[in-house]
């Protein structure tokens, strides 16, 4: 006879809340995931592929955010903000609806999440993070792979699932499907 699966704690928004500030930590299907400070590299990744966005969001209705920004992804039946039990920091985040917004962060599926990953983060980021941003509805994930100079854009499908993706190299650019005319040179992303 099987013996009895152990109880494991369920984390939740307000255990979030409550978290030391020196300390970063996302939940995922109320789990936590200890994040490590990011490396000078994904930093420098990040930084690059923000300012691109930044730049030709400065006069549109999207706003484009860079971590820490708290995304809190409610399931069905989480009423209340502290029972939600998914809670992220995405690399960089675009929401065009102002109605998901709050000093808190983002309520609600971005528009678009990019993730940079590292060695630590890469399993989370192709795996459960992909899983949870495409049963959120999150239009476009973009995995960043620094050390391969990759870039792999998954776009939602209309049968609510993310397709194979478009996979760019540092030659590349990326058309990004959000906006008909914004093109990311990644280039000046992967550049030395």
């Amino acid at each position: 006879m099987p013996l009895p699966r152990k109880e494991e704690k369920v984390y939740t928004y307000e255990d979030y809340l409550n978290w030391p500030d020196t300390e970063r930590m996302e939940i995922i299907d109320g789990h936590i995931y200890m994040m490590a400070p990011p490396s000078r590299l994904h930093q420098k990744i990040s930084g690059a592929i923000y300012a691109q966005f930044f730049n030709y969001l400065k006069d549109k209705d999207c706003e484009v955010y860079y971590a820490p920004f708290g995304v809190r992804l409610p399931e069905e039946g989480e009423q209340s903000d502290k029972a939600i039990k998914n809670v992220v920091e995405p690399d960089i985040v675009i929401v065009c609806d102002k109605a998901k917004l709050d000093d808190q962060g983002c309520k609600g599926a971005p528009d678009l999440i990019v993730e940079v990953t590292s060695p630590s983060t890469a399993r989370k980021d192709k795996m459960e993070k992909f899983n949870l941003y495409e049963r959120h509805g999150v239009k476009e994930y973009w995995i960043v792979e620094p050390e391969n100079k990759i870039v792999s854009v998954f776009t939602l499908q209309e049968n609510k699932r993310y397709g194979r993706p478009d996979v760019y190299s540092v030659e590349d650019k990326i058309k990004v499907s959000l906006f008909g005319d914004l093109v990311i040179e990644l280039k000046d992303v992967f550049e030395k």
